[in-house]
């Protein structure tokens, strides 16, 4: 294979009047002698422009969209609006035919977010999905960038483990019996001990717990990894596969934590809006081009780009769980009986009274710390008032919780009170409990969903399209 210049190399640093080879993948022909060529190193197409007397015709007649070919000619300054420069090619050559005599699916015209789930194994070379992908690995980049600078360790939790950090039970499990051929104990229930790891064991939903054990003896540490829930959820916020990460930091309290939560969040928009402004102008565009028809209470307050840099410009407010139930309680939504599920205190928030405090009470992201003890997790810092844990939820615009955090509980006695309440048995985490028993000290962490931030920053209004072959009920294909 002849070596060929990447197409974001050549609008950077463009070798005007030399003869140069491009590969990539045919956006659009126009007239039979003007081809958009794409590779997918950039969110801008080259122009290469053929002369159709002087090309074979059958090679010609294989120029579709979505063609792949290779074009060899002179970089020339383009006479035409809309591109600087242009290749006048010599030489053009098939790599792969898209002929939709052929069947292929995708055609130059807009597609619904629904039709290209279905054909996910084409849909990164739409405009939409190429801007998508290019800026998840942006900032999955940004992320391990933001710890390392700090001075964080990255830490390798295990996919498989035989604790429930969330003690929620949706897990996944993991077996090496075939169905309904598990051996089994005198009173029914499955001899474990046979199993591979000898114990029952199941894919994580969280890294949280192995984090900890970094955290007070590394100081500061971070995971980022796939996690698993097995919830029959269909909506547009929620995967059964989908990626975390888990900062934990050792000495940090609540309030450090928040701080911690916002700065992060802020450094990875500002690193898109810094490293991708063009994909992120094509998406904030899309989304206006598909506003234009609905009704104004059904459009966004704010362009993507305006969110954005509204989100990265100003402080996030901070409330008590004990303060957004009294908001919720004497806001109009609830006085006129709009939302659909009861407001009351030590119950959860539910993703409209998020998007309420969010959207319209505040109009900016919210974080909201110390819910109620009985709605969260065994390991949070019990506060003193006895009612409820040093918890936070970040909570932003559209998607509403997007990361969710805790002082941990560093107690060993009010740490074995808890699971003694929540039916947790100590001697699954004996190594838990070690960490509280033999040099332990104040620790906090937080956990973000990948997709959520890739979404908010992206502005997909489905989760699914934010991550390349989504893990839905029902759905595992690609």
């Amino acid at each position: 294979m002849s070596k060929r210049l990447e197409i974001a190399s050549i609008l950077k640093q463009p070798p005007l009047n030399e003869t140069i080879t491009v590969m990539g993948w045919v956006r659009a022909f126009r007239n039979n002698r003007f081809i958009a060529l794409n590779d997918g190193s950039s969110f801008h197409n080259l122009q290469v422009v053929i002369d159709p007397e002087q090309l074979d015709e059958q090679i010609l007649k294989q120029i579709h969209f979505h063609s792949c070919i290779k074009a060899t000619g002179q970089l020339v300054e383009s006479k035409g609006a809309g591109q600087a420069f242009e290749v006048i090619a010599s030489e053009v050559e098939i790599l792969g035919d898209s002929s939709p005599e052929e069947g292929y699916v995708l055609q130059p015209k807009a597609q619904t977010p629904e039709f290209l789930r279905e054909n996910a194994h084409f849909r990164m070379r739409t405009n939409t999905f190429s801007s998508v992908f290019r800026i998840r690995h942006g900032i999955a980049f940004a992320i391990h960038k933001y710890y390392n600078d700090r001075g964080y360790y990255y830490m390798h939790t295990p996919i498989i483990t035989g604790s429930d950090a969330e003690g929620a039970g949706e897990m996944f499990h993991v077996s090496v019996f075939e169905p309904n051929k598990a051996p089994t104990l005198p009173d029914g229930s499955i001899d474990w001990k046979q199993d591979f790891f000898a114990k029952a064991t199941n894919l994580t939903v969280s890294g949280q717990l192995q984090a900890e054990m970094g955290a007070l003896a590394m100081g500061k540490v971070y995971t980022f990894g796939p996690t698993f829930r097995a919830e029959n959820s269909n909506t547009s916020r929620h995967l059964a596969e989908f990626w975390m990460i888990e900062p934990e930091v050792a000495f940090f309290d609540i309030h450090d934590d928040m701080d911690l939560a916002e700065d992060f969040c802020k450094y990875l928009i500002r690193y898109i809006l810094d490293t991708y402004p063009d994909d992120v102008a094509f998406l904030d565009k899309r989304i206006e081009d598909l506003e234009k028809n609905m009704p104004k209470e059904q459009r966004r307050p704010m362009g993507l780009l305006e969110t954005l840099r509204f989100v990265v410009d100003n402080d996030f407010e901070r409330i008590t769980y004990t303060e957004a139930v009294d908001i919720l309680l004497n806001s109009k939504p609830y006085k006129k009986g709009q939302f659909e599920f009861p407001i009351e205190w030590g119950k959860d928030l539910q993703a409209e009274h998020e998007r309420f405090l969010v959207e319209r009470e505040f109009q900016k992201p919210v974080i909201v710390r110390n819910y109620p003890k009985d709605i969260k997790a065994f390991y949070m810092r019990l506060n003193d008032d006895g009612k409820t844990v040093a918890a936070m939820d970040v909570l932003f615009p559209g998607i509403g919780e997007v990361i969710g955090g805790s002082q941990r509980e560093e107690r060993h006695g009010h740490l074995v009170k808890r699971m003694q309440e929540m039916n947790i048995p100590e001697h699954e985490l004996w190594w838990y409990l070690d960490l509280r028993r033999f040099g332990g000290a104040p620790h906090a962490g937080f956990g973000l969903g990948f997709e959520r931030m890739v979404q908010f920053i992206t502005g997909m209004s489905n989760i699914r399209d934010v991550i390349a072959f989504p893990r839905t009920p029902g759905s595992a294909e690609f």
